[in-house]
């Protein structure tokens, strides 16, 4: 039988996850992504039509697509906006309207992402973390809220919790897959603005806390300017536990980095992510995850592939 793996997150991060694992035999995938991103093509598309934000779901889409085709490529082509005034299709990403296109045709945000999910014949099922268009806010240190998941990491300050103005409801789908789950894995990518969007979502945490599944955080490898600054990995799990996350175990990254990349980093407010403590709740697997090409650090799909079948081993 299939073991079921659950990804949640969001951006960049959770298709590199996504674009891994997708060559692993023998799993049922189901990514959960977060609709909660207002800025961009994204943001412009959801205030104009009163949809759910698709920027993340359209990278998964094209991350989980069974080839790299000229499809998956036209969904990531962004029209040119050379004068920066985002007038009609200028600055819009081709996948964004299309996913608005089918989503007016068929009425359904949902159903909008699981026609174009099998045109792009992906291997597995994305499904919105839920189909309302919701606003994410943030409570710094200072009591400063600030709304909108855009101009959260631009305020030069300490978040110290993520939350939603209204109540918000969890696609049935999604809680079942997480309750189903064998493995569910959280990350890589904005801890506050990526993963926990799917968390704060009073039923999806509450069937993270019941499910059966091993909960395991993929680390970042680099603070986040505006987001993580100065933070070790056990205060990003910390985020996690405190908006009410369960997690059994972090995979880190422990590649050498290079100097010039950390220097470059450095130059941008960004700095490793260490392993602080000696003893954790939770299980720390180090693993090599990550390459260098011109000092850019980024996590690299074919070692979270290992990763993760290393995790499967386990359960």
């Amino acid at each position: 039988m299939n073991k079921k793996v659950v990804v949640i997150g969001g951006g960049h991060g959770q298709s590199t996850i996504c674009r891994g694992i997708k060559n692993i035999d023998n799993i049922d995938i189901t990514a959960i992504v977060t609709v909660a991103d207002d800025g961009g093509s994204t943001g412009r598309l959801r205030r104009q039509f009163h949809i759910p934000a698709m920027g993340d779901i359209r990278n998964v889409m094209t991350a989980l697509a069974a080839e790299e085709s000229m499809m998956s490529d036209l969904m990531n082509f962004r029209f040119e906006d050379p004068d920066g005034t985002e007038q009609d299709v200028q600055g819009h990403n081709l996948g964004n309207l299309i996913l608005t296109a089918m989503t007016k045709q068929c009425g359904s945000f949902f159903e909008a992402v699981q026609k174009i999910g099998a045109v792009l014949n992906v291997k597995g099922r994305i499904i919105p973390a839920t189909t309302q268009v919701i606003e994410l806010y943030a409570r710094m240190d200072d009591g400063v809220i600030v709304r909108g998941e855009a101009n959260i990491p631009n305020m030069n300050n300490h978040i110290k919790k993520v939350f939603y103005d209204c109540d918000v409801k969890a696609t049935p789908e999604a809680v079942e897959a997480i309750l189903d789950a064998d493995l569910i894995i959280y990350g890589i990518g904005s801890v506050y603005t990526s993963i926990l969007p799917n968390v704060i979502i009073p039923d999806i945490c509450d069937a993270i806390q019941k499910t059966r599944a091993r909960r395991i955080y993929f680390c970042n490898a680099m603070t986040q300017p505006g987001e993580t600054d100065g933070y070790s990995v056990e205060d990003h799990v910390r985020a996690l536990i405190d908006h009410g996350a369960c997690v059994d175990g972090v995979v880190v990254a422990d590649d050498p980095l290079p100097q010039s990349a950390v220097e470059r980093y450095a130059a941008q407010d960004s700095t490793p992510v260490m392993v602080r403590d000696a003893s954790h709740d939770y299980a720390i697997y180090p693993k090599h995850l990550l390459t260098f090409d011109n000092d850019l650090i980024r996590h690299d799909p074919q070692r979270i592939e290992a990763a993760v079948r290393d995790l499967l081993q386990e359960i």
